[in-house]
């Protein structure tokens, strides 16, 4: 296990080997999603994309919930305290959603949302600007910013079509309901639904998987695919491609996975 590289309040950062495990760490909340958790989450993304010892990052929540969505009174408080101080209020508090949240996920290494419990508004929406979703049979779903007279945010508007189909987007979306993880899965919201007790095992055996493979060809699949899914230019989508797949034919892993084939024998990647 390695040492955080800095101390964080309201998130854990834990790195084992080349996958980078990050836990939402308020329990008692239910961890209602802030300010200070967004900053915290924000700066552990960036330093994850510091670190070429992290791989794969995995997300997940403490105790019972994944994320329980926006906490109203940590929002109230920041507002008054900054309105007395003149400090600048942030994105997320004054009214604008969060908007860094998808953008920094779209350009992080692959992330993998182990989704443990309750994930309601923005512990919805996060999750699906990650790459890969696994939920425990315990998890309940709900997009639920209608009920609260809001509108979508973190990029939801875009992912929720995306990963689930317009219809399934509207569905949640207008109704804010509350679902559960194999309703969830039907919906298209969720990759896979395992038991709970196996959760954290799936999600890190699945993260040492995808670590294992070259770390610059994984990213630069994550990247096309993120740019190509909404590029209306077919022959831009394909020359796009071409570029990416001539820089992995220079790398030592595709030489490797050339010389190990060869050699009958596995591949020794990330060397």
């Amino acid at each position: 296990m390695a040492e955080t590289p800095e101390k964080f309040e309201h998130i854990l950062y834990e790195r084992t080997d080349h996958v980078l495990l990050i836990t939402l760490n308020r329990p008692e909340k239910l961890n209602a999603w802030g300010f200070q958790m967004e900053s915290e989450f924000l700066r552990a993304l960036a330093l994850a994309s510091a670190d070429p010892q992290v791989h794969v990052i995995v997300v997940t929540g403490a105790g019972r919930a994944f994320c329980a969505g926006g906490d109203f009174s940590g929002w109230s408080r920041e507002l008054a305290g900054r309105a007395q101080t003149g400090r600048e209020v942030s994105p997320l508090t004054s009214g604008e959603g969060s908007p860094e949240v998808p953008i920094a996920l779209s350009r992080s290494k692959p992330m993998i949302a182990a989704i443990n419990g309750h994930a309601v508004g923005i512990g919805l929406t996060m999750p699906l600007a990650c790459d890969i979703r696994i939920a425990s049979d315990r998890a309940k779903f709900s997009a639920r910013f209608v009920k609260v007279g809001l509108t979508p945010e973190c990029g939801s508007t875009r992912y929720l079509a995306q990963v689930a189909g317009l219809g399934n987007a509207l569905y949640m979306a207008l109704t804010g309901r509350i679902i559960d993880a194999e309703e969830a899965l039907r919906r298209g919201l969720v990759d896979r639904v395992v038991p709970h007790a196996s959760l954290m095992d799936e999600a890190l055996a699945l993260a040492q998987e995808i670590a294992a493979n070259p770390a610059s060809a994984v990213w630069a699949a994550k990247r096309l695919i993120h740019e190509n899914a909404v590029e209306s230019d077919l022959r831009r989508a394909v020359t796009q491609e071409g570029f990416a797949i001539r820089e992995a034919r220079r790398q030592p892993d595709h030489a490797e996975a050339v010389r190990a084939f060869v050699e009958k024998r596995e591949p020794q990647f990330n060397r």
